[in-house]
């Protein structure tokens, strides 16, 4: 999996189909376990049909396609865009359906950053400029369609990429599997603590990608960034990030690949843990940081990374479970590692061990959080492909709403009963629409 330039070889698709949802605000609600399904409701592609969503072919349409729909629980809904084709082609889509969010957001977050931190535009484009010689090409190609699909510059958009590179934060992590589960799945958990003030929870969206290259995956974000905080593949790959870097060390050292990207690069490409280790050290490291790498599939386990630019070199450690060299020792359990600083996670683990699973662990992500900066959560069953996310929102931080629940194997976009994940974005009928946007027998 080298991050390298990669030129998108297969011809554009010559249409696509949207589905767009009307205003999907949300409303207060308070948070409840995630456990009960049935309590979280996937808005189908039947209902958009009858409440009025057109299927359109729009003036620039690069090909692939994409739909914009939503899941819901307890009066909050979460947007969900569901995209597919080459890396411009989903970016394209990505931004014409997110486009009033993006116009909304993107400005907003370069404003107050700017505003905040004293810095200007130059400053954001040399720290883009710095990383773009280890960014994935397929990330800069989804840039330049999410630019044409959204009518934002791409230097604008380049600038709020960069945003994260120079921020401070701190968030926690969870991966338990086999023994430490219920029914032996791999779970993984991500709290991100960030700054509410910025307002990226306001324009809250689940992107699920189905490249015409590389693996389906999730990546929950805001509107207007492709780069990922955290994910889950279709291969079961899950990532996770903790931020190390005090304010006092700013500015950093940027000389080196950000997360946000490489993540991308992992949820496209890898096929087990080992390969995701394998890609991760050989990258030089920029910032401090801790990571949570799970595989829910091919080999079914986790570890936790301590990945540390420092003067003297790198400083990497990478733990799997019940170590007793792990930094939290003798605070460590079989099948299981965490990283939370020190904010009590351990307890609940060790009380329900043997008997972890989406909602218990949802109950520790929400115990966990930095209170006053906690702008989402997310819990990741990396076995069967379903995610659990809550969103800051109404005055409340992340973990006081409502988780809703997105499983990518029940994406239907052109409701044939055949999932987005197994038709994918080839167009075999050769009909000018991907699979996964064509009713069979159309």
């Amino acid at each position: 999996m080298p991050l390298s330039r990669r030129p998108s070889s297969l011809p554009p698709l010559a249409g696509m189909v949207a589905l767009l949802l009307g205003d999907p605000a949300a409303s207060p609600s308070a948070a409840e376990p995630a456990g009960s399904a049935a309590k979280t409701r996937a808005i189908s592609a039947g209902e958009l049909a009858t409440s009025g969503a057109v299927a359109a072919r729009a003036a620039g349409d690069p090909g692939g396609g994409g739909y914009r729909t939503g899941v819901s629980r307890d009066g909050v809904t979460v947007p969900v865009v569901v995209v597919g084709g080459t890396p411009r082609q989903m970016g394209w889509h990505l931004g014409r359906l997110l486009a009033d969010d993006i116009r909304s957001l993107v400005p907003s977050i370069l404003a107050k950053v700017k505003g905040s931190m004293g810095i200007d535009d130059a400053s954001l484009a040399a720290a883009w400029a710095t990383q773009s010689a280890w960014i994935d090409d397929r990330v800069e190609q989804e840039l330049v369609g999410l630019a044409e699909g959204s009518g934002i510059d791409l230097a604008t958009l380049q600038a709020v990429h960069a945003v994260p590179l120079l921020m401070p934060y701190s968030c926690s992590a969870i991966a338990a599997w086999g023994s430490a589960t219920a029914d032996g799945h791999l779970y993984q958990t991500r709290n991100l603590d960030w700054e509410l003030g910025l307002g990226a929870h306001e324009h809250p969206v689940l992107v699920v990608y189905l490249p015409t290259g590389g693996r389906a995956h999730l990546v929950p974000t805001f509107a207007g960034f492709v780069g990922a905080n955290c994910g889950l593949s279709a291969a079961g790959i899950a990532l996770s990030e903790m931020g190390d870097s005090p304010a006092r060390e700013m500015p950093y050292d940027l000389h080196a690949p950000h997360f946000t990207t490489f993540f991308r690069t992992f949820l496209y490409d890898a096929d087990s843990l080992g390969e995701v280790l394998e890609t991760f050290t050989a990258l030089p490291r920029v910032k401090k940081y801790h990571f949570v790498f799970g595989d829910g599939r091919a080999e079914k386990r986790g570890v936790k990374i301590r990945a540390h630019a420092t003067p003297e070199g790198d400083d990497l450690r990478i733990w799997s479970d019940d170590d007793p060299t792990d930094e939290l020792a003798p605070a460590v359990l079989p099948d299981l590692v965490y990283q939370d600083e020190g904010r009590g996670a351990f307890p609940h683990l060790e009380r329900h061990h043997g008997r972890l699973d989406a909602e218990s662990l949802t109950a520790v992500a929400c115990a966990i959080p930095i209170k006053g900066g906690n702008v989402l959560d997310a819990v990741f069953d990396a076995t069967d492909l379903v995610a659990w996310v809550s969103y800051a929102g109404t005055g409340k931080e992340a973990y006081e709403r409502p988780f809703v629940r997105l499983a990518l194997t029940e994406l239907d976009g052109d409701g044939d009963g055949l999932p987005d994940l197994d038709e994918g974005a080839a167009d075999t009928d050769a009909d000018g629409i991907p699979d996964f946007l064509a009713p069979a027998g159309r």
